[in-house]
């Protein structure tokens, strides 16, 4: 073996330690890196916005697969597309988000002997957006004096009545002499049209209670809720549940 022969074979022998070399290094990287992440996992991101109280169910299409590190993964983070059943959004989710638990909450459900009753009341006047499902409401109705005499009269016709869901916003033309969603009871004479926006808002209630609704949104001048704070007593008695301006002293 000649010196030209002997310094190829120390070259290669060199290029061959170099290559392990850099080898060992890029394992050494790779498994550095794994240490500080760790195995990754599934989760899920939203690639549309959400309305607040929708049930999340209806709108799995909004959501898309993604992998993260699950070091990386917030405890609350949703998993399972499973988790949704029975949800609604508690809050409006926003495009990009990680889906998370909470940002939902169980949809209200029925009690035995409770049924669901559901009626328009008047934007403006009924909801001003601060009732949502799973709020707690007093429900009133205004009543006209239709006979000779008889004087306009305020009810509460149903207290602390629970909201299960509320609806969009539905644009409608309201006869003023007419009952219809919030608005005027029936009366003799013409009527005249004006324009307004309504809410569905479905209630859990007993039979009695049901036809008071159903009652007050078919013959009463106006129908309004009250949103009633957590915790608060309430209960009514019969005197103060009807309100005239001759009683009010």
């Amino acid at each position: 073996m000649n010196a030209r022969q002997r310094r190829g074979i120390v070259l290669l022998l060199l290029s061959v330690l170099c290559a392990a070399g850099a080898f060992a290094g890029v394992l050494s990287v790779v498994d550095d890196a794994e240490s500080k992440v760790g195995p990754g996992a599934t989760a899920y991101r939203l690639r549309a916005d959400v309305p607040a109280y929708r049930p999340l169910t209806e709108v799995e299409d909004s959501f898309e697969k993604i992998s993260m590190p699950r070091r990386w993964l917030p405890a609350t983070a949703v998993t399972d597309l499973r988790d949704l059943a029975g949800k609604i959004a508690v809050t409006p989710l926003r495009k990009g988000s990680l889906l998370q638990r909470d940002m939902m909450v169980d949809r209200p459900q029925l009690r035995p002997g409770q049924q669901e009753i559901a009626i328009m009341i008047d934007a403006a006047t009924g909801v001003a957006g601060k009732i949502t499902a799973g709020s707690r409401v007093n429900v009133y109705a205004t009543f006209d004096g239709k006979e000779q005499g008889a004087k306009p009269v305020s009810k509460m016709i149903v207290s602390d009545a629970q909201v299960l869901a509320v609806g969009k916003l539905t644009p409608f033309d309201r006869d003023s002499g007419s009952g219809t969603a919030g608005g005027s009871g029936s009366t003799g004479g013409a009527t005249t049209r004006r324009a307004g926006e309504a809410v569905p808002i479905t209630f859990a209630l007993d039979t009695k209670d049901a036809q008071r609704v159903a009652y007050a949104e078919s013959f009463a001048t106006h129908v309004r809720l009250a949103l009633v704070a957590p915790g608060s007593d309430t209960a009514a008695g019969g005197a103060d549940r009807t309100y005239t301006l001759d009683g009010d002293k």
